[in-house]
């Protein structure tokens, strides 16, 4: 009985092994055929080539990789086609005899004959469109001419869709691509006949289906869309106006044509309308012409024959569909210079032997050898004999479009840096050729799907902050690799605006108006994953110490921007912030590494602000500062002011203006604050002398804690303006929008703080305590205020006022009498004759007459094309017929 369930059991599992071995071979053999129409672009493509200015017949081949054109020989023809194996399978071709297209040695595009139009009328049945089709074509047709280009990518996306099922289908099924294995999509621009054909190897359509496809809606925001039209309550500017599909052909032609094949039918079938309110469905008179698939024909209107130059189709398709799944390829024109032989050159006849026998019968001949020129001018005349003539050859062949294959659906671990870069500078137009700096390449899984890369570039636009549209093109976005847009509205915060990024979506409402989509919940959810990412990448970035100063230098103020303007994201963004430091010297550092280097008892995080970092370093706010070893961060952009408004702190650590108000270190002691007050007492005299003077400048004259080298020092009250944010204010464009305010802050009074340990001082407390402060003393004590000023950072008020008690002052040191004029000894300029005014305004007169004339002779140029209509004679006759 155990040997006879074992023997059942091992016979079980044989048959079971047996069964999973075949069917992984169905799915091996089915992944190879996909893998063969994917290699198809790699392919070489046969050409058909026209010569120019020649008798002679010629045939060129190339390959999609390279341009060069190899003639052929006639002669040698049948030789090559015998020796080179047979390639009909993977080959497209154009035979001009028949002046049809083929491929796969089957007709491509064959226009009707007049027999076979004559049965398709007979054969044909006619049906009615569904009322929401003929009112779709109506909107079509009348409103939506500023779109017209869609049309293209509405095809080439549906052609997509037909050839994934049928690759769907065949990885169960290896017959299902039966004699048409090669999946790819074609273009045709027939210009003498105003034809676009659109062929695809898909999954074709039968008869039912045709009816059901091209003569109805399926149910979708489509109807509901149409509605809104009607009543005049939707925005015609539809994102990609997906919602109006294959009837968007409507927009560029007046007739379409749609011959199909499917798998499950032995006929093929042909669909026509005239964008009227019926359509026809008819038996193909022509056969299999197709293999499998769906060919569309568009008899394009006398205003879109645009569409079918070359340029413009290949613009489209790179624009829309460069990142279809399978090759779409365009038939092309090509001109190009090849050389050829001279028919002149024959080749030398052969001797007959008698001659030979002559020959060698004949007496040797010795001659001269030639000198170095001689035989440089012989050499020159050889080449010139062996140069080739060339002619011209205009070469016809199917060009690859999408050679590009989207990186961002691979897997990040198979795709290399250099791949990257080359990517960047393809896709993205404005990277002028260089590296982007950093980018990163996710998947996002949840409750939205869709695959990203963001590119930061390595040197910032010079636009960044001018924003001259209501959009920037910076974001691109696809849905299943279809390019739908880069037009959004502050999708990404102003202050991430120098990110590139492509975003593709599985899946997202495109029948809506763009401000619609853009509040969608999918597409709010896209970009707070995309806002997470960008700072994710900066974060990782602030860890290289060779590329993140060059980032800082690039977008340092764009970070300060999100700082005062992201809310949500402020802290985040606070982290990735780099300011010079004193402790570096003026190298970058992080708020986190200051806070980790703060003194005992410092609460505050010490910061000043100027125009620059050499003025930041030499102001006298930060002497003592310095002096005793505490951190100083140095802003120096305008945007800082505005930074410090908005982030009052960071990590609880408070920003201190050492500009304004009371400085304090945090480890004052009790004998500190009594010495200090010491020192008040002292200087009182001084202080009251000084304020007298300075009534109407400043608000008080205080002892200062912050100065050891300067004498005097402006500062600011705790709400007051420094002197940069007076010079930033004063230069905004719009600034008397706000007068009143700034006019309060500008004329503001502000603190005069003296060093007790500078000799000036020193010895303007000898005079107060002396009382001899006299008119000099007083003009003494203003142009030290207006001095101190300067170095404060804060501009004059009266600069003529400065300069003239500046002389003052430098005439009483040097004994000068401050009375005393300079005296002045100069003789007037000539006047101006009359007989030079009068012969001025004749030159004058006589050079405008010139111009006149010279205009006149312009304008005539300019209507030549009516020139043919004038009778000059009668003109001429009119003008002279006084003199007659």
């Amino acid at each position: 009985m155990k040997s006879n369930s074992w023997f059942r059991l091992v016979l079980l599992t044989t048959v079971a092994l047996t069964i999973c071995f075949l069917f992984s071979l169905c799915l091996v053999k089915a992944e190879e055929k996909a893998v063969e129409a994917e290699d198809f672009d790699d392919k070489i493509i046969s050409a058909k080539t026209v010569e120019t200015g020649s008798s002679s017949t010629a045939e060129t081949t190339s390959t999609e990789t390279e341009e060069t054109v190899v003639i052929k020989d006639e002669k040698k023809e049948e030789v090559e086609k015998e020796e080179k194996p047979n390639t009909a399978e993977k080959v497209l071709k154009v035979d001009e005899e028949e002046k049809v297209f083929t491929r796969n040695g089957t007709t491509n595009y064959q226009a009707f004959t007049e027999e076979e139009a004559e049965k398709l009328k007979a054969t044909e049945e006619k049906f009615e469109f569904q009322t929401e089709v003929s009112r779709l074509m109506t909107l079509i047709i009348n409103s939506l001419y500023k779109t017209r280009e869609i049309f293209l990518r509405e095809l080439i996306s549906n052609a997509s869709d037909a050839i994934d099922k049928i690759r769907f289908l065949a990885l169960t099924d290896p017959q299902a691509l039966g004699t048409t294995p090669d999946l790819n999509i074609t273009i045709l621009a027939d210009k003498p006949n105003r034809r676009l054909i659109i062929t695809d190897t898909g999954v074709g359509m039968t008869k039912k289906q045709l009816k059901e496809n091209l003569g109805t809606i399926a149910k979708s925001g489509t109807s509901e869309f149409l509605n809104a039209i009607d009543e005049k309550k939707a925005d015609m500017n539809l994102i990609g106006q997906f919602g109006v599909g294959f009837y968007s052909v409507f927009l560029v032609a007046d007739k379409v044509t749609v011959a199909t094949k499917h798998n499950n039918e032995s006929t093929q079938y042909i669909w026509e309308s005239h964008a009227v309110n019926d359509f026809t469905i008819a038996e193909d008179p022509r056969g299999n012409t197709l293999g499998r698939g769906t060919q569309i024909v568009l008899d394009i209107k006398e205003d879109s024959l645009a569409f079918l130059e070359q340029n413009r189709l290949n613009d489209l398709i790179k624009k829309y569909s460069e990142f279809i799944n399978f090759p779409i390829y365009l038939w092309t024109t090509k001109e190009k210079k090849v050389e050829i032989e001279d028919p002149e050159e024959k080749k030398p006849v052969e001797k007959k032997k008698d001659e030979e026998k002559d020959d060698l019968d004949d007496e040797i001949e010795i001659e001269d050898v030639p000198d170095e020129e001689e035989e440089k001018k012989a050499k020159a005349k050889a080449k010139d004999k062996k140069k080739k003539k060339t002619k011209t050859v205009v070469t016809q062949q199917w060009s690859i479009m999408n050679d590009q294959k989207p990186i961002w659906i691979r897997d990040p671990k198979n795709v290399t840096e250099k791949e990257y870069e080359e990517f960047f500078n393809s896709f993205f137009k404005d990277s002028a050729g260089k590296p982007p700096l950093s980018w990163i390449h996710f998947k996002a899984e949840g409750e939205v799907d869709f695959r990203s890369i963001i590119y930061i570039p390595s040197k910032a636009p010079q636009d960044l902050f001018k924003k001259a549209e209501d959009f920037v093109r910076i974001i691109k976005l696809f849905v299943k690799r279809v390019f739908i847009t880069d037009e959004f509205i502050d999708f990404i915060p102003k202050y991430l605006q120098f990110v590139r990024a492509v975003v593709d979506a599985d899946d997202l409402p495109l029948n809506v108006s763009r401000e619609t989509l853009q509040q969608h919940k999918t597409l709010v959810l896209i970009k707070k994953r995309l806002i997470k990412k960008i700072l994710e990448l900066i974060s990782i970035l602030s860890k290289d110490e060779e590329k993140y100063p060059k980032f800082i230098k690039e977008y340092g103020t764009s970070l300060k921007l999100g700082a005062i303007e992201d809310e949500r994201n402020r802290r985040k963004v606070a982290k990735l912030l780099r300011f010079p430091s004193s402790f570096k010297n003026g190298n970058l550092t992080s708020l986190d590494d200051y806070i980790s280097r703060m003194k005992k008892g410092q609460e505050g995080i010490f910061f000043h602000t100027g125009a620059s970092i050499e003025e930041v370093k030499q102001s006298p706010f930060l002497e003592r500062l310095v002096a005793r070893n505490y951190e100083v961060l140095y802003m120096a952009e305008p945007i800082d002011e505005m930074l410090v408004q908005h982030m009052p702190g960071y990590d609880g650590k408070v920003f201190q203006n050492v500009a304004k108000g009371d400085l304090k270190f945090g480890d004052e002691t009790q004998d500190d604050k009594e010495e200090l007050e010491k020192l008040k007492v002292k200087f009182e005299r001084l202080q009251d002398w000084m304020q007298a003077s300075l009534i109407d400048q400043v608000e008080k004259v205080e002892v200062s804690n912050r100065l050891t080298t300067s004498p005097c020092a402006v500062v600011a009250q705790e709400w007051g303006w420094t002197g940069n944010m007076q010079k930033i204010m004063a230069a905004q464009t719009f600034k008397q929008d706000d007068e009143a305010m700034s006019g309060f802050f500008s004329r503001q009074k502000k603190i005069l703080e003296i060093n007790p340990n500078h000799p000036l001082i020193l010895g303007l407390l000898e005079k107060a305590n002396r009382e001899d402060f006299d008119d000099t003393t007083k003009e003494i004590v203003m142009v030290l205020y207006e001095t101190t000023l300067l170095r404060s950072g804060y501009t004059l008020g009266d600069n003529l006022g400065y300069a003239n008690r500046v002389d003052k002052v430098l005439r009483a040191s040097l004994g000068v009498n401050t009375e005393a004029k300079v005296e002045i000894n100069e003789q007037p300029a000539p006047e101006v004759e009359e007989e030079e005014k009068k012969a001025e305004a004749e030159r004058l007169a006589k050079q405008e007459e010139e111009d006149l004339f010279q205009q006149q002779d312009d304008d005539g140029d300019d209507d030549d094309a009516d020139d043919s209509s004038i009778d000059y004679g009668k003109v001429y006759e009119d003008m002279f017929k006084d003199e007659l």
